[in-house]
């Protein structure tokens, strides 16, 4: 089976208008025109097995007849069972005709090695699995891997695109592809052979652009964007985009970031880690002047902000049941946040989620109270 189109203008406008009656339109946020879920569906957690992967299915496509057109993996997540089980539940709703191609974006990520289906009984088994699959075949060296688990060489990603196409049963665009955790790399290499890496990587990413396999391209990190300017395992996002206009001139497709954001780690709003004309500024602020689609991940803090929240937060974020359902409002309501991205695989869980849509983000002026200068 083949999956045709990708994202588009008239495809996400027509889904954001379907829900008009029951979700203000604020819920979606623009992007080059693009009609964007404030949330979207996170896939990371959960166990490696089939009945994980039919929960899985089940929430996303309950969360697609809900509202949310964004959905998120990687191929490293459950041994690769995550990326299939978004193909399973897309299929599913174009057979039945609840959304087209065209409507939905999705994004996956690459670097981490991936086990597949399973993970090995023992490090024997893990060291065979990664001759076999990776180093036999030449698709990357064993002098390409860090710490044991990452790499960027420009063939290894290349592998990883395609893989992630066939997992998506058979998706022939993907909406956004992002290089996971590139700081992992400095663990074991320096920032100047790191930069010589993610140049690579970009031009094997620009490739897979001119070949129709993927639209835009980005960084998915953990840390590299909350640390403090001259960090050892910082980046700064102009840098990076530099990197890509070294590439392809003002025409590159380094569109995307995402990074973790959340009640308890307010740092891409708060601290300013990023260099930008002269001046240190948050990375919110960055990205909005860069112009670069922004998702963040773990509103819930996995799972440490579905309960026992201050009264402050219920008083500055009102209207809502529970702590999950306030977590995810706060992220969403923050300028520069264009998708809150939350992990579920449980229906109930989604529908919990979601009811969060049926409300506007709130004012800046309501929640700013709960900033705190760290």
């Amino acid at each position: 089976m083949s999956i045709s189109g990708f994202a588009t203008v008239t495809g996400t406008e027509g889904y954001a208008t379907r829900f008009r009656e029951n979700i203000p339109p604020q819920h979606y946020h623009t992007y080059h025109g693009l009609r964007v879920s404030s949330i979207g569906f996170g896939t990371y957690l959960g166990g490696v097995d089939e009945e994980t992967d039919e929960r899985y299915a089940a929430a996303i496509t309950r969360a697609v007849e809900l509202g949310c057109n964004v959905i998120d993996t990687g191929i490293n997540y459950r041994c690769q069972r995550s990326e299939r089980a978004v193909g399973r539940a897309l299929a599913g709703l174009s057979e039945r005709g609840v959304v087209s191609r065209e409507e939905i974006l999705v994004e996956t990520k690459g670097g981490f090695i991936p086990y597949d289906t399973t993970r090995p009984a023992n490090p024997q088994q893990a060291l065979a699995y990664f001759k076999d699959t990776f180093l036999s075949p030449g698709i990357c060296r064993a002098s390409d891997i860090v710490a044991g688990c990452h790499c960027l060489a420009p063939g290894y990603l290349r592998h990883q695109v395609n893989a992630s196409r066939a997992n998506l049963l058979g998706l022939d665009t993907i909406d956004v592809y992002c290089l996971h955790n590139p700081e992992t790399q400095l663990q074991q290499v320096s920032r100047e052979t790191l930069t010589t890496r993610l140049r690579d990587a970009f031009v094997a990413l620009e490739e897979e652009v001119k070949a129709g396999h993927i639209r835009w391209y980005g960084v998915a990190t953990w840390q590299a964007f909350r640390a403090r300017p001259g960090a050892l395992d910082g980046l700064d996002l102009a840098d990076v985009l530099k990197l890509a206009r070294m590439v392809a001139g003002q025409a590159h497709h380094l569109r995307a970031v995402q990074l973790p954001y959340n009640i308890g780690m307010p740092e891409a709003f708060t601290q300013p880690t990023q260099r930008l004309d002269d001046r240190d500024v948050p990375f919110l602020v960055a990205a909005q002047q860069l112009d670069v689609f922004v998702s963040t991940c773990v509103p819930l803090m996995q799972g440490q902000l579905t309960k026992g929240l201050p009264p402050l937060v219920s008083e500055a974020l009102p209207g809502f049941g529970t702590d999950a359902q306030r977590a995810i409002q706060f992220v969403r309501s923050t300028p520069g946040v264009h998708v809150g991205l939350v992990g579920m695989s449980d229906v109930a869980h989604v529908e919990e989620n979601l009811a969060v849509a049926r409300r506007p983000p709130a004012p800046y002026e309501r929640f700013k109270a709960l900033f705190v200068e760290r």
